[in-house]
């Protein structure tokens, strides 16, 4: 089930906190309940996914993204990610999560988050592309920007981000059967 009185209390949390920029750092501690375990007595691959919304909504929030997104009666959604599993995370460990802007294309924005153990092991990171949609399909970016008041000239994003959008648009769709 989706962890709406986890995400109610991070709203909550982070409602007078101080605005980001684009491309600042949204931290945030979230801690592995015996409920987000595996088989494996370890946070769920699906449900490291599902805790990255913790960060990712505060983000939008405090970057004006989501006001943006309310007042033109746009949408968000996922259209791709990568993730990257390295360390286990433990039932009632305590991790803290960076989340952030790098950039955006033509069609969507990246966004990086991390999880990170005490002592400062980085144990998952994602990279995700998220699509602002409207009655007309997929928003531009830039549009999206000016609407937030930004400058709509893209950042360079990092090559390793750049390789896998070239990868992601080689990639077949749909998928043979």
């Amino acid at each position: 089930m989706y962890p709406f009185i986890r995400m109610a209390k991070e709203i909550w949390k982070y409602r007078n906190a101080p605005a980001l920029g684009l491309h600042d750092v949204h931290v945030s501690r979230h801690t592995c309940w015996p409920w987000d375990i595996d088989l494996w007595m370890e946070l769920n691959n699906g449900r490291t996914l599902t805790l990255f919304d913790l960060g990712r909504v505060p983000l939008g929030r405090r970057a004006g993204l989501i006001g943006t997104l309310r007042h033109r009666r746009w949408g968000l959604t996922v259209a791709g990610s990568v993730v990257r599993y390295r360390r286990r995370i433990r039932p009632f460990e305590t991790i803290e999560m960076r989340s952030r802007m790098l950039g955006w294309d033509r069609r969507f924005l990246y966004i990086e988050q991390t999880m990170w153990k005490r002592g400062g092991e980085c144990a998952n990171q994602l990279v995700l592309r998220a699509a602002v949609t409207g009655p007309g399909g997929i928003v531009p970016p830039r549009d999206v920007l000016e609407a937030m008041g930004h400058d709509i000239t893209p950042p360079d994003l990092p090559d390793w981000v750049s390789t896998w959008i070239t990868a992601e648009d080689a990639r077949p769709w749909p998928p043979e059967r």
